[in-house]
């Protein structure tokens, strides 16, 4: 029985190439999305009024989302160090500030390899996971981008403003 046939891709056994891992870390990405979506629109108190804080309840479903976030965040990353030919262990290094960083360049761009190793044959990569990874790829640093982007708009509007502002009180 050939073993790429039973492979699923939630499990940590296997192997994930970078498009398989990013194509999943998208899918992980457009489902975290989806539910905080409904969550904000379903559950009262999700996105509370300023000055007013998150109920237990609603605590409670963003840490169940987050740790589900945090669990295949940690499969994807295990699958793609097993395509290394490292150990999975080699995940945890994920939990410490600027090393994870490091971690995830390797990931995203070291090649695995191409014969098997301890860790099984390669698996190949479908068609939707290389669509969706490209996706992730190009649209993940825009994003990144744009959070500090805009923000950084917004204050420099804000800024100009308040100097217009005290241009106009200076001349009269």
């Amino acid at each position: 029985m050939n073993p790429a046939v039973n492979d699923s891709a939630l499990s940590t056994t296997g192997r994930f190439g970078r498009l398989s891992y990013f194509g999943w870390n998208g899918l992980l990405l457009i489902a975290v999305m989806i539910l905080v979506l409904l969550c904000i629109l379903l559950l009262p108190g999700f996105s509370p009024a300023a000055g007013q804080s998150m109920s237990f309840f609603t605590l409670l479903i963003f840490g169940m989302i987050y740790i589900g976030m945090l669990y295949f965040t940690f499969v994807f990353t295990i699958r793609r160090l097993h395509d290394r030919n490292h150990s999975g262990w080699l995940s945890l290094v994920m939990l410490v500030p600027i090393a994870n960083i490091i971690m995830m360049l390797y990931l995203s761009l070291a090649k695995g390899d191409v014969h098997e190793n301890q860790f099984g044959q390669p698996r190949p990569t479908h068609t939707w996971e290389k669509l969706l990874g490209w996706i992730y790829i190009l649209i993940f640093p825009i994003g990144f981008f744009l959070a500090i982007a805009i923000p950084a708009y917004q204050d420099y509007v804000q800024r100009a403003q308040q100097q217009q502002i005290e241009m106009q009180q200076q001349a009269e």
